[in-house]
């Protein structure tokens, strides 16, 4: 039987994988060939070359290829060709330990957030290829300490990606916690030797991040590969509501009668809209979150009902409220309070329950149309003040009603945004 010593080594081991150096995908219809030609990425770090360290778990071999030869057409839709590689071009400046592949798609997914906001200073933590905190903000610094306070606890361990080269404000806050890797456009003079305090840390420069607004309408072939080894392919998601002005009026007409809702968002409130359509973006589905102030307040992940996962973001903006507090004023996580802050635990529940877990005020954020009223009224409830989905059900009016009755708005981008 293992014991913890084996179980401890297995996750500091090399596997060495066995995967060819090249790979090709061939896609044939009758004497049109496209050929998708690949070759094996690997690094040299302690003098061993090799690729990923491992695949999601120890024990399972994994391998990343580059595209380095073709171009596909599907349709009327040229897919990403090999000239515009972006996380297959990383470069490692640090690491104390070859990547696996939860650190490379954990970093992809967190650039395929940022690519829709490019245009300013953003961070994104992810863990296990979902964010756990994401913000845009006037300096990187503040995005990243605003990121990380979304979700402290989830974001131990996890990787963050910036739009913008890292200075040493930046990194002395990232050095303040631990993760697994820090990814960006580049990293100013004198900021390697602050994040190397943590030997472990992988430092991964992505030159092409300077051109990474570019790839918001990128398209690739994704691969799903089935228990049989079946293959499903499909084009890859890209946003269509980036702007004010690509977003549609929230209006539905039920038996004969048109139901339109009465305020439109703020400036301020379409900013947080925005933003929060770009991180859902990088959310399994099904997902709801809620944003306010260019910030992830909760986020809900992967659930099987809108309602219930509407309920685990509002319940997880409660408890990351209670531990930033607890942090903020006592200096440990609020599942560190004991005994001996009783009274200070009783006042942060206090001060928890009267803001509603910072909800008041928010955007609520849906993947896919609600079905019925039941879903939204989760955020309603707390005081959401605007509502971002796709809109398209048979039941859009009794979404409409429920924010008129809550005095919220809501638009539709007309685009379902499911990630699995």
């Amino acid at each position: 039987m293992a014991n913890d010593t084996d179980l401890k080594k297995a996750y500091r081991t090399v596997m060495d994988d066995h995967f060819p150096p090249r790979m090709e995908i061939a896609f044939v219809d009758g004497d049109r060939r496209q050929v998708l030609a690949y070759d094996k990425v690997s690094w040299v770090i302690d003098d061993v070359e090799k690729g990923l360290r491992y695949g999601e778990n120890p024990g399972q071999e994994a391998a990343l290829y580059r595209l380095v030869e073709g171009n596909l057409v599907v349709g009327e839709v040229e897919l990403l060709g090999p000239e515009r590689g972006l996380v297959t071009d990383l470069e490692l400046l640090q690491s104390g330990k070859h990547p696996g592949k939860t650190n490379l798609t954990d970093v992809d997914n967190a650039l395929n957030i940022l690519r829709y906001l490019a245009d300013r200073p953003a961070a994104a933590i992810m863990k296990h290829n979902n964010p756990c905190g994401a913000a845009v903000r006037d300096s990187l610094e503040d995005a990243y300490r605003a990121a990380n306070l979304a979700d402290r606890v989830a974001a131990f361990g996890g990787a963050v990606a910036f739009t913008r080269p890292v200075d040493k404000a930046t990194a002395e806050a990232v050095a303040e916690n631990y993760l697994e890797v820090v990814a960006a456009p580049d990293f100013e003079e004198g900021v390697s030797e602050i994040l190397a305090r943590r030997k472990n840390l992988r430092i991964v420069r992505v030159a092409r991040m300077d051109r990474l607004a570019d790839y918001a309408n990128a398209r690739v072939p994704e691969f799903k590969a089935l228990m049989d080894g079946g293959i499903v392919v499909q084009t890859s998601f890209s946003l269509r509501a980036r702007t004010p002005d690509d977003l549609l009026p929230a209006t539905s007409t039920y038996k004969g009668t048109e139901h339109t809702v009465k305020r439109q968002p703020t400036q301020a409130e379409l900013r947080d809209l925005l933003f929060g359509w770009a991180v859902e973006a990088g959310v399994t589905s099904n997902s709801v979150l809620y944003v306010k102030d260019g910030v992830t307040v909760g986020i809900g992940t992967g659930e099987q009902d809108r309602v219930g996962v509407a309920q685990i973001a509002r319940d997880k903006a409660y408890i990351k409220l209670a531990d930033r507090l607890s942090f903020d004023r006592l200096g440990k996580s609020y599942n560190e309070l004991g005994e001996a802050d009783e009274d200070a635990k009783a006042a942060i529940d206090g001060d928890v329950a009267r803001q509603k877990g910072g909800l008041p005020g928010s955007c609520m954020v849906s993947d896919a149309f609600f079905p019925f009223r039941d879903g939204i009224e989760v955020g309603l409830l707390e005081g959401v003040s605007a509502v971002i989905q796709p809109g398209g059900s048979m039941n859009d009016w009794q979404s409409i009603e429920a924010c008129n009755e809550a005095g919220a708005a809501m638009v539709f981008t007309g685009q379902r945004s499911f990630k699995h």
